[in-house]
Formats: C-alpha cells, structure tokens, sequence
C-alpha cells in the first residue's frame, strides 16, 4: 500500500477546493471549509494551514473527507496513486 504523502495545510486546502470545498471561515492557523450540498446540507472541514501536517492528522482530514468524496477519488491526491 503506497504511504500517505507529506503535504501542507495550504495543500490540503487546494485538494478539497478542487471537490467544491471553500475557505469558509479561519480562526488563528486553522481554517474551516465548507461545502453546500443540492439538498442544501452544509459539509465542513477544518484543516489547521500548518507548514507541514503530522501524518495523524493528515490521516484524521483524509477520513473526515470521506464522509463527503468518494475515497478512491481522494485517494489518489492525499497517497499520490
């Protein structure tokens, strides 16, 4: 199974915009996306904009993610498959 990449609060940030996700609010180094669903529902993330985030949380992002995207679509930008 290939390893989680090393990636950035910033980069992060871009992969979920890229799923429709939007910089919502921030409050200190930690910003709060979110999406609207058709059904109305709102979906949010929060991801701290650290220079590099630990593998843990990169992990706890990618599976609070999943709840929202499809996981192999995901996948693909947090393991670089």
């Amino acid at each position: 199974m290939p390893r989680l990449r090393r990636l950035s609060g910033d980069q992060v940030v871009a992969i979920l915009a890229r799923f429709g996700f939007m910089v919502h609010s921030q409050r200190g180094s930690h910003v709060k996306l979110r999406r609207v669903t058709t059904t109305g529902r709102a979906q949010v993330l929060t991801v701290p904009r650290h220079q590099e985030l630990d593998v843990g949380t990169s992990q706890a992002i990618f599976r609070q993610a999943c709840r929202f995207i499809a996981e192999d679509e995901l996948r693909r930008e947090f393991y670089g498959e």
